[in-house]
Parts: C-alpha cells; structure tokens; sequence
C-alpha cells in the first residue's frame, strides 16, 4: 500500500516528496512501513533519495505518568481543602510519595499553598500548564523554547532523532514496479531474453559460515603440548580414565593408610571394582618396600594388603600412567627418555570457583643417569620460560614419591605478586628401583594444572565458566586465538 502511495503521487505530480514523514501522516501510512518501502525502491534505482533528520521531543516514563494523571504540584493543590486547612501528615497519606515530595517543592514555589504543619490553598484555581505542554509534545505539536526547557530541566521529556527522506524520481523510475528475477533457476535460463535479473552485487559479503570452534583449554593444550614437542619430549598414552590403586598410588611408593586414598578425596568404582591382572613380581617387590623397606630406605612398617592395590578408581593424577611407562622402560635395556602428558584426572573435591571434580594435568619427566637437582631446576627454567615465565623461585615441599621436593613459583607482573604455578621434584629410589631401573638412573618431574593458565590467559576467575556443564556456548565461539610465551 505505501509503495502504491509513493509511485503514484510521484508519477501524478512534478515535485518530489518532500517530508516522509509528512507524507506517511497526510497518508494514514506508518513511517517505518514508508521507510522500508523507500529503501527498497531506492535499491532498485526507482527513487533517488536525501536523508533528513530532525530532533523531536519525546515524553520519559515520569512525563507520561504526569500526562495522564496531572503534574505532582496540581494533585497536590486538589487534595487541599477550598476551604480551611489540612495537616501536613494528613495531606502526605492522600499522595503518593513521590507526588507529595515534589508537589510540595513545585506548588510552594509557585506560591499555590501555604507550607507549615498545616497546609492550605493561597489561591482559587490553578492551571496544569505541565499536563498541557506534555499533551502538545505527545500529539506532536510544536511547544515553545521556554516550555521544552521547563519539562526538560525535570527529566519529563528526551530528545530523539527523527530520521527521515525525501524523495523524487530516480532513474529507473516507472508507475509500477517491474517483478525481476533473483535466482538462476533451470526455466529463468531457458526464458532468459524475456526476463530482466536483478544485478548481483559482487561486493556483497556472504552468510558466515558455521563450523567448529577449539575450547580456550583446547588452544592452550596445543600451546604446551608444542613445547614439550620442541623440547624433545614424547606424548605417553593418556585413554585410561580408570586405574587401579596400585599403579595409581602403590606404585609410587604412597602408602596404602594416606589420607588421598580415602573415599572422600577419591572415586572408586563399583563395578568392575578391582583390577584382574598385575605384574606380580613387580607387585612383590613393591609390597616388600612398603613393608619392610630396601634401597636404602625402612619403608613404612605397616602390614601392606593386596585387596587395597586391586582397587580400581578413577585416576587422581597422570603420574600413574608415568608409573606404567617407567616400568615398561625397565623392562628393556635402557635408554634415556622424556615423557609428557596432558589430559583429565579425578578427585572428589567441593565444586567451588578455583575446584571441579575433574581437570587436566599436565606432567613432564625425563629419565636419565646421574639427573641431579640442579638439572630439575634449569629444565623448570628452560620450560617456563618459553611460556612467558622467566622469573622462577622454589620453595622445598613433600610428595610421597618425589625426594628432594620443590613447589614453583613465578612473579605475575599483573598481580604484583608470587603465584604458585606448579609441582616438582625427585622420583624417589623407592619408586624406581623395584621397576628394575639401574641405580644410577634419575627421574626428575613437574605437574601443573592446565585450567589456571588457561583462566588467567582469558581473564576468567571462575573455574565453571571454562570447564563443565554451565559453559557459555559464546565464550567457545568467540575466544581470542591464544599464543602462549613467545
């Protein structure tokens, strides 16, 4: 109906639409519909156009409310009595809060109303000259400078663009518009010389495309996992979620009374529940270490049980599969190795915004004769320092399995501070000698989570917002590629 209007007064008449606004009003049209029709039309080359703008006025929330009902001044003048007076108290139970604290201003000011613990009318009769201006504004009427500046003084209206056009022929014009074809279609071909096309606008960007995206903790994976590569280091085989107790905790030489292996910090499974298969002379010479000691070392004095090390569960740490790959090593004439892996582990820990039930780990070792101390530390320095971190300090520490210990630190320029990034030290001859590595052979080691790098890479303090189910589907879609270090 609008394009009918528009097409037919420009073809009726010579000059050109001057006002869309106006023309949509003398019409009975709606703008927006008019709007859209000029746009189109414009594309199609029918109707050249100018844009106008206007700044109109339009009623606020509060101005609306005082339209319908009466500025506060004048409900407040109307619940005084004609005659006589109205207390104070009285007369603020009959209005609105608001209505009786501005009323009160405003009417006082005008000088309407005697103010003081009894109120009363100074005069007969007054005007609601703030309905009447709120009133012109909302029919569209013009209202004088000193009007508008009034309301607008107390918020009762806000300015808005008004954006408009006008129109005159184009050169394309034509009384109708001609129906083209938009799509390439087997019988638009076929009758091509009959038809006019629509010109393709080859500057036109396309629909984007959907596709995968990589998880923050995916792009950081990759980021440690090149390290580890360019460092020399093999990947260990990660797929084994559940294990049993004793690569998990015996054999790394934690004893089977630890608090760790309590239910409350660790999964267990129902079923299958134990484990079916064990080295079981490895598991002999493990059992007689816990026992009894050797190596050098007493052991713990304690009656070691089977049934506890056939436990099956959910892995607590990938140092159980550095067990498992350390042991195959023993098995063969050795040959120094470096060891990595990234990937999930399980403890029974209160889900709070550092903790989850799940994470990922990520582990580094290397195993070699005649490893000292010293080598520990400048691999930690060498590792941390190709993701960004050369300010490194260490701090002694206690792990079942590690000997000497060393937890790491490194400065955060951003914090001002010394956080702790990560787990380190010693496989203990307790550990290694019973998987049949020569005694001169040394494993030195570090852990760390791969969820704190990744929150403070992307700036999220929440640990559920990265990881689980109540992930943001945009925050996937829509993080920053990550480059860690240089």
């Amino acid at each position: 109906m609008a394009e009918e209007a528009i097409l037919r007064f420009l073809h009726n008449n010579s000059e050109e639409i001057t006002d869309s606004g106006q023309f949509s009003a003398e019409h009975n049209l709606d703008h927006n519909e008019v709007v859209n029709v000029i746009k189109s039309l414009h594309g199609f080359r029918y109707i050249d156009v100018q844009d106008i703008k206007r700044e109109t006025w339009v009623l606020t929330d509060e101005g609306k409310k005082y339209a319908a009902e009466g500025a506060p001044e004048v409900q407040l003048f109307l619940a005084v009595p004609e005659e006589g007076s109205i207390s104070k108290d009285e007369l603020q139970k009959k209005l609105a809060p608001s209505v009786f604290k501005i009323g009160c201003s405003q009417a006082g000011k005008n000088k309407w109303v005697e103010m003081g613990k009894q109120v009363s009318r100074k005069v007969q009769h007054v005007e609601d000259k703030v309905k009447s201006l709120l009133l012109q504004i909302q029919e569209g009427k013009d209202v004088d400078k000193d009007g508008i500046s009034s309301l607008k003084a107390r918020k009762l209206i806000a300015p808005q663009i008004w954006k408009g056009y006008s129109v005159k022929k184009g050169p394309n014009f034509a009384p109708e518009r001609k129906k083209v074809a938009t799509d390439l279609t087997r019988e638009n071909l076929q009758n091509w010389k009959e038809l006019e096309f629509k010109e393709y606008n080859f500057n036109a960007k396309g629909a984007p495309v959907e596709a995968g995206h990589l998880h923050p903790l995916l792009k950081v994976r990759k980021q440690f996992k090149d390290i580890f590569v360019q460092m020399g280091f093999e990947e260990m085989p990660t797929n084994n979620f559940v294990e049993s107790s004793f690569w998990n905790f015996d054999a790394l030489f934690q004893p089977q009374q630890h608090p760790a292996r309590d239910s409350h910090d660790t999964f267990f499974l129902k079923d299958p529940s134990t484990t079916r298969t064990l080295p079981e002379d490895y598991v002999e010479r493990v059992k007689r270490v816990h026992e009894s000691g050797g190596y050098g070392s007493r052991g713990y004095n304690y009656v070691w049980k089977r049934e506890e090390a056939n436990k099956n569960l959910l892995r607590t740490h990938t140092t159980a599969v550095s067990s498992r790959m350390l042991y195959a090593l023993a098995q063969k004439p050795f040959v120094p190795k470096k060891y990595f892996s990234i990937d999930r582990v399980f403890r029974n820990e209160a889900v709070d915004r550092t903790h989850l039930a799940e994470f990922h780990q990520i582990e580094g070792l290397i195993c070699d004769r005649g490893l000292t101390l010293g080598n520990l530390i400048g691999v930690l320095n060498d590792f941390f320092s190709r993701l960004g971190m050369s300010k490194l300090k260490f701090k002694p520490a206690y792990n079942p399995y590690t000997e000497p210990s060393m937890e790491i630190f490194s400065y955060h320029e951003g914090l001002g501070k010394w956080v702790e990034i990560g787990n380190s030290g010693m496989f203990r001859p307790e550990m290694l000698l019973p998987m049949g590595l020569p005694e001169d052979v040394r494993v030195i080691a570090w852990g760390l989570s791969l969820e704190r790098p990744t929150m403070i890479l992307y700036g999220i303090d929440n640990i559920r917002d990265l990881f689980g189910h109540k992930v943001d589907l945009d925050l996937i879609k829509r993080n920053p590629i990550c480059r860690v270090g240089i």
